[in-house]
């Protein structure tokens, strides 16, 4: 069956499975010419398309090149460039394939990554008469950030260089020294090719007798097909959560799509981080018959024998194959942002369908891929409060990859990358731009490590009474949350919460404030002053208030003996319910992790509309 080289046509061949290929390479190195040569020798054209483009080149006055049978938008053509990720189908006797074939200009070098993170293959194509150059490496790089272990490398135009047995190995053991040298995985192949004349493209090259290898077809067909993603575990990140009410339909749905695996009425299911679970009730879908089983690449919602409250960005999961849970993950990095990815700030981090704030917790190499040796930093840790390197670090500037460590504000989940693209790749945002992206290669431990262990085996084997936490927050008219009032003392944030509290109150809200003096005096009398003390107090402070928000109350705590610093482990410890900082400071400085700022000079009203605001945009009250 013949074939639109643009993409827009699409065939079915159920006999045949399918695999996506992605072409990189320095921009002028051949690319489009090995796609389009390919398209012409396996016939996988449509009809009349190869005589078609020779006379639009013989009209315009322009050599005829077979890239032009995907250089479809017209600036290509004009530039000689492929500015677009294109599409392209052909077929062998064992599969079809996609060609994904990716520009190789600089400037281009988010279009590379959009379209090779769609791919389970790559062919990466060297010019042998300009040899290793930059995006080589740049290219080289990003397959194996991306995870693409299957790699064939095309030594292109090996007719200008006279066929050149040396040449070509000059450049394949170049370019398998640069590969050694990041850690990727050495390629599958090195093929000597001549795209214009089709030479070990289809056919075998009777110029280049020394060549005892496989051509690019047969190399093709070597690659092993990725594993079904329905045989994986189940992962689902929430898109949304959808009531109807107003059209008489009480269900709550959770919605999103499903990424890996399989789930069916009746499976016992986790959300993280929070840590809730319940058992799947239903599987809804719009317009559509009831079904019984979903699996991956479906959207659809659930409902859950247990009304539980879930919002977007967290992982709906299998109990017994829940995702990994940090705020600390190692990963794989390239800056493509125009100023440098700087450790002093906070940027946003794009996951699945969560976002938080994120920075650099450590460096550990940067890479140059402009340059012939890589020139990797020895691992420099970077300061958490101050954003201060504690040694030097080498920047990461536009277009640099690195290996680093980020920590994010809050707890996220995640999957690494070999155990599922789309919950183990990320971006990174600034301001409104998509400045970088990355995989996650492993779990970092956090000091917060242990204390979310505890909190996942207390809320995993939590014994539930009658009242749904759904049931309450209707009757409440509000979710559960912890509002935390920190500061040093005599700034007056004991008045703040007494304020709020009472506020809450005379708006009918159940709002209870938890001052840290009361848990001291009871609960924790039994302390005595160590240097392991302050842990086990901010433990028994947050299981205390974690049983208030379990009865649906709105917590209001202050305390002198819990600040800023031990938010994150509070955090920890409830990660089912909201926690909110308030920080009052004087000194106005700028702390990231408070949801609020006050001087402590703010009346009591304003700070009540301020609290009031921050309630209904965590969507906590006004439900």
């Amino acid at each position: 069956m013949k074939n639109n080289a643009t993409g827009n046509a699409q065939r079915v061949t159920a006999a045949l499975e399918q695999m996506n290929i992605v072409i990189v390479g320095h921009v002028d190195h051949g690319k489009s010419t090995v796609v389009g040569r390919l398209l012409a020798d396996t016939g996988s054209l449509p009809e009349g398309k190869l005589e078609a483009v020779r006379k639009e080149c013989q009209r315009t006055g322009k050599p005829f090149e077979y890239a032009f049978l995907l250089d479809a938008l017209t600036d290509e053509q004009d530039q000689g460039i492929t500015i677009d990720t294109a599409r392209s189908f052909f077929k062998t006797a064992k599969r079809d394939y996609i060609i994904i074939d990716a520009p190789g200009h600089i400037e281009f070098l988010k279009n590379m990554i959009s379209g090779a993170a769609r791919a389970e293959a790559a062919v990466l194509v060297i010019d042998a008469k300009e040899g290793v150059r930059e995006n080589s490496r740049r290219h080289g790089y990003i397959l194996s950030m991306l995870g693409i272990n299957q790699v064939i490398i095309c030594v292109n135009k090996m007719d200008l260089v006279g066929r050149s047995e040396n040449t070509f190995q000059d450049i394949e053991r170049e370019y398998r020294a640069f590969l050694k040298s990041i850690g990727a995985v050495s390629p599958k192949a090195f093929i000597p090719v001549s795209a214009t004349n089709g030479e070990n493209l289809a056919q075998r090259s009777l110029q280049m007798p020394w060549y005892k290898g496989p051509t690019l077809l047969e190399s093709l067909d070597d690659f092993k097909k990725a594993p079904s993603k329905s045989d994986r575990a189940f992962r689902m990140p929430v898109q949304a959560v959808y009531k109807f009410v107003s059209q008489g339909d009480d269900r709550r749905i959770v919605a999103g799509r499903v990424e890996a695996g399989k789930a069916k009425v009746g499976d016992k299911v986790v959300f993280l981080p929070s840590n809730k679970t319940s058992t799947i009730k239903s599987i809804e879908a719009f317009n559509a018959p009831a079904r019984k089983e979903i699996e991956a690449g479906w959207s659809t919602g659930f409902t859950l024998t247990e009304e539980i409250y879930v919002t977007r960005g967290e992982i709906m999961a299998h109990a017994d194959h829940p995702p990994l849970v940090s705020t600390r993950f190692r990963a794989n990095l390239i800056w493509l942002g125009k100023k440098p990815f700087s450790p002093d700030r906070d940027y946003k981090l794009k996951i699945h369908t969560q976002a938080v704030p994120v920075r650099i917790q450590q460096i550990n190499k940067v890479i140059d891929a402009s340059q012939a040796s890589p020139d990797a930093n020895a691992p420099s840790p970077v300061g958490r409060g101050t954003g201060s390197p504690q040694g030097e670090a080498k920047p990461i500037n536009r277009h640099d990859v690195a290996d680093l460590i980020l920590e994010s504000r809050q707890p996220i989940a995640f999957d690494t990358i070999a155990e599922g693209e789309a919950t183990g790749r990320f971006v990174i945002v600034d301001g409104y731009d998509i400045a970088g992206g990355g995989i996650i290669t492993g779990v970092e431990k956090d000091e917060k490590e242990e204390l979310r262990a505890e909190a996942q085996r207390r809320d995993f084997n939590w014994i539930k009474g009658g009242v749904s936490q759904e049931a309450r927050a209707a009757k409440l008219s509000h979710r559960p949350a912890l509002v935390m009032f920190v500061g040093k003392a005599g700034v007056g944030k004991h008045k703040y919460a007494r304020a709020v509290e009472k506020a809450l109150f005379d708006k009918g809200m159940s709002a209870y404030m938890l001052d840290g003096t009361n848990v001291l005096l009871g609960v924790d009398s039994d302390l005595v002053w160590v240097n392991t003390t302050q842990q086990e107090l901010v433990r028994r402070f947050a299981e205390v208030a974690h049983i208030l928000l379990d009865a649906g109350h709105l917590v209001i705590s202050t305390t002198n003996s819990i600040g800023l610093a031990d938010f994150s482990a509070v955090q920890a410890l409830i990660s089912d319910f909201p926690v909110l900082a308030v920080d009052v400071n004087p000194a106005k400085s700028a702390i990231g992790s408070a949801d609020l700022q006050l001087t402590g000079k703010e009346s009591e009203p304003d700070v009540i509309a301020k609290m009031v605001g921050l309630l209904e945009k965590h969507h906590i009250t006004n439900l």
